[in-house]
């Protein structure tokens, strides 16, 4: 696809969108206006708040034999999509129907499923993505039957046949060209009918077996969607007024950032921002597509715009984000002191075993990193080991402060320490991005130092960066 679609806006909605039968009819009143200003719009919606979480419970209980769990949880989540659907299309018999026969059917097909993971005996990841696909295969039907009921001409489509991926389960990695391809063919024709393709997010398949893209994936499907239509924006819906320059259950005075980057979004959602996945920006970056994260509860408000070129801010920084249950891995070699390769055998045993690794400190004899992979540290351990001694410390947390040019502003990092200077600070990372610096603290000095921040550099903010009409943000982070 080589020609840009300015007319398609690909809406991304989250668990608290869809949550519950008001929600989704707010979701629908928010499509509904796209279409009333000539827009068409792609939506994606992840599973009902909860459900995910529910459904992950099940599998597991499923996995240690404990059926009767399984199949309880399983039950509770058929009671609550029944109820809601009664809600949407109350006013529709044969429609009702339809669905509640639907949600029967896929809530048939997991009880199945739970049986024979009890059976067996064992959860494998392959299984697991099966069992909790099956959120946003329900939400994106019950989604479909409320934009009808609502008047929406809209068409259900199944995630699967069109975000095609590796058979990396639990995680998998999208396989672009597949993707345009089985988009073009599959909803771009019914996008040229008028009608509202809705699918759900997080999903997609490996010849033909269900796969996921990781937790916040629904963002990732959003971006890939836009990205391969080359789409004119990208709109996440969460349940906050867009990027805040820190969590609001922190400062509740916390402010809106109207306008960011590319760039410093995506360190922001790294770096622990829940608003936005980390992946979601990287299609969006290659097309040049601006994403806009908006209320779906405060429909008008204009939220953060993400884009190439934001206008320069007066303030060092735009935003503050903090990422906790983090992990500090001294790795100590003097007997290696300064020997060529040593490095790399270090890194070569966080990519054995699928580790991130957040920040990285090296002084002669040794090195200092931090991750968040706490299920895999017995085996790195294990493996460091044989190459040198191994401390660990956990309970640490990462701050991050975000910003343009930060390496080119003279004593900013001297303000920045001047403001904690209170707390105590374990490692300290500045000079590897233009955007950011970090350091990291102990868990329980987080809100505190964070607080002290956001008041010693958010004191006098840029208004024509930041929102400030309204200097406490109701919803939460």
């Amino acid at each position: 696809m080589s020609t840009p679609r300015q007319d398609i806006v690909v809406m991304k909605f989250g668990g608290t969108s869809v949550e519950d039968a008001a929600a989704m009819l707010r979701t629908a009143a928010i499509v509904s206006g796209r279409l009333r200003k000539g827009l068409k719009p792609i939506v994606v919606v992840s599973a009902m708040s909860k459900v995910t979480d529910t459904l992950l419970a099940a599998a597991a209980a499923a996995g240690r034999n404990a059926r009767e769990e399984a199949l309880k949880l399983s039950d509770t989540l058929r009671t609550r999509h029944l109820n809601t659907a009664s809600e949407l299309v109350a006013q529709n018999p044969d429609r009702l129907t339809a669905l509640h026969l639907r949600i029967h059917h896929e809530f048939d097909t997991l009880d199945d499923l739970l049986r024979g993971i009890s059976a067996v005996g064992e959860l494998t990841p392959r299984t697991s993505d099966h069992v909790v696909s099956f959120g946003e295969r329900l939400s994106s039907q019950m989604v479909t039957a409320a934009f009808a009921e609502q008047g929406i001409n809209s068409a259900h489509v199944d995630a699967r046949n069109v975000i095609l991926t590796d058979s990396h389960y639990g995680k998998a990695t999208p396989n672009d060209r597949a993707i345009e391809a089985a988009l073009s063919s599959q909803v771009l024709p019914l996008v040229d009918l008028n009608k509202v393709p809705v699918m759900g997010g997080f999903i997609g398949s490996c010849d033909g077996i269900t796969t996921t893209l990781g937790r916040g994936g629904s963002d990732y499907t959003a971006a890939l969607v836009g990205g391969a239509l080359h789409a004119g924006a990208i709109e996440i819906w969460t349940d906050v007024n867009g990027i805040m320059t820190t969590d609001p259950r922190i400062v509740p005075e916390a402010l809106r950032v109207k306008t960011i980057s590319f760039e410093e979004a995506a360190e922001l959602a790294y770096f622990g921002a829940k608003v936005l996945h980390p992946a979601t920006i990287l299609p969006a970056v290659q097309k040049n597509i601006p994403v806009f994260v908006l209320n779906s509860r405060n429909a008008e408000n204009e939220g953060t715009r993400i884009t190439a070129t934001p206008p320069p801010c007066a303030s060092p920084f735009k935003s503050i984000a903090a990422k906790k249950k983090l992990t500090i891995i001294d790795i100590v070699a003097s007997r290696m002191l300064l020997a060529h390769g040593f490095l790399k055998l270090v890194f070569d045993v966080f990519d054995k075993h699928h580790c991130a690794i957040d920040m990285v400190s090296t002084s002669e004899i040794s090195v200092s990193v931090t991750v968040d992979s706490r299920e895999a540290l017995p085996a790195i351990s294990a493996d460091l080991s044989k190459i040198a001694d191994v401390k660990f410390e956990g309970n640490k947390a990462l701050i991050c402060l975000v910003g343009e040019d930060i390496r080119g502003q003279s004593g900013i990092a001297g303000q920045v320490f001047s403001a904690i200077s209170h707390v105590n600070v374990r490692m300290i990372s500045q000079g590897a991005s233009e955007i950011n610096m970090s350091f990291m603290v102990n868990e329980e000095d987080v809100e505190e130092a964070i607080r002290s921040l956001h008041n010693r550099f958010f004191a006098n903010p840029d208004a024509n960066v930041f929102d400030v009409e309204a200097r406490t943000i109701g919803a939460s982070a």
